[in-house]
């Protein structure tokens, strides 16, 4: 009854089938991959919320360079974690992240060089502050910053991916994403290879500045098309097996239903009216 499968035309469509269902699962098995690694992502976000706070220097390498460079990045484990540092604020070299979302309203980050007692700085995300009147792109009126020594504490952000433009705007730096290298080619000592997300810091923070919220993966999106791709495997699997012994039936002459011609896109026959 199966011999027709050995023919060109049934071993073609089998190959085809083996290669599409080989296609979802691999899609299957990247999209798992990718729910794992945002699901480790979500608990180092969670674990940091209460974690008590470590010195700087143990969860992001000091930078060694020169002026004007990046030290290098934090281990992906490390990410998240919560921090503690001290030193002085550099306004002189404040950046003004522009573009950036709180509550739905578009408005600047304020991202100050924290200088410390070895010569090297950590830039510190002080919060979200909305523009001045006139549009979302209106650079806003700073609130002053400590001018004393600053001690603080907040979660280890690695450097944005993408590279934006770095300006000059009436005397301050603006840019679209914290990118940590290219910014550190703006200021005139070494930085650490991230940034801070401000917790609190001693002496607090002008009030003015409104936290920036720190949204947890969807890992869950992943995870949905782990299962629908790897159902689409499966029935592209049953279909074939479906279909093959439709036709074998048919051969045999056990399966005589006049849906065969509208199964081919052609109506069945009805007969003399």
């Amino acid at each position: 009854m199966y011999r027709f499968l050995l023919t060109p035309r049934w071993l073609g469509i089998l190959a085809l089938t083996l290669v599409a269902s080989y296609v979802m699962v691999q899609l299957a098995d990247w999209q798992l991959d990718r729910y794992r690694g945002r699901s480790a992502i979500n608990e180092r976000i969670d674990a940091g919320a209460t974690a008590t706070p470590v010195p700087l220097a143990s969860k992001v390498p000091t930078p060694t360079g020169t002026a004007g460079t990046a030290g290098p990045g934090p281990a992906t484990e490390d990410t998240w974690s919560r921090v503690t540092v001290t030193g002085r604020y550099d306004p002189a070299n404040m950046i003004l992240v522009r573009g950036r979302t709180v509550e739905s309203r578009v408005g600047f980050e304020v991202v100050t060089p924290l200088l410390l007692a070895d010569g090297t700085a950590v830039l510190v995300d002080l919060g979200w502050i909305p523009p001045a009147p006139g549009g979302a792109t209106a650079q806003p009126q700073v609130p002053a910053l400590p001018t004393g020594e600053v001690t603080v504490v907040g979660r280890v952000h690695e450097s944005e991916s993408a590279s934006g433009a770095v300006s000059d705007r009436n005397g301050l730096l603006e840019t679209r994403r914290i990118t940590v290298p290219r910014l550190a080619g703006h200021l005139p000592y070494p930085v650490y290879g991230a940034y801070l997300l401000l917790d609190e810091q001693t002496p607090a923070a002008d009030p003015a500045f409104a936290a920036v919220p720190i949204g947890h993966a969807n890992n869950w999106q992943n995870l949905g098309y782990v299962v629908q791709w790897y159902a689409f495997a499966a029935m592209a699997l049953v279909g074939y097996g479906w279909v093959a012994r439709r036709e074998a039936r048919r051969a045999a002459g056990l399966d005589t239903r006049p849906l065969d011609r509208a199964a081919d896109g052609h109506p069945a026959p009805t007969g003399p009216a």
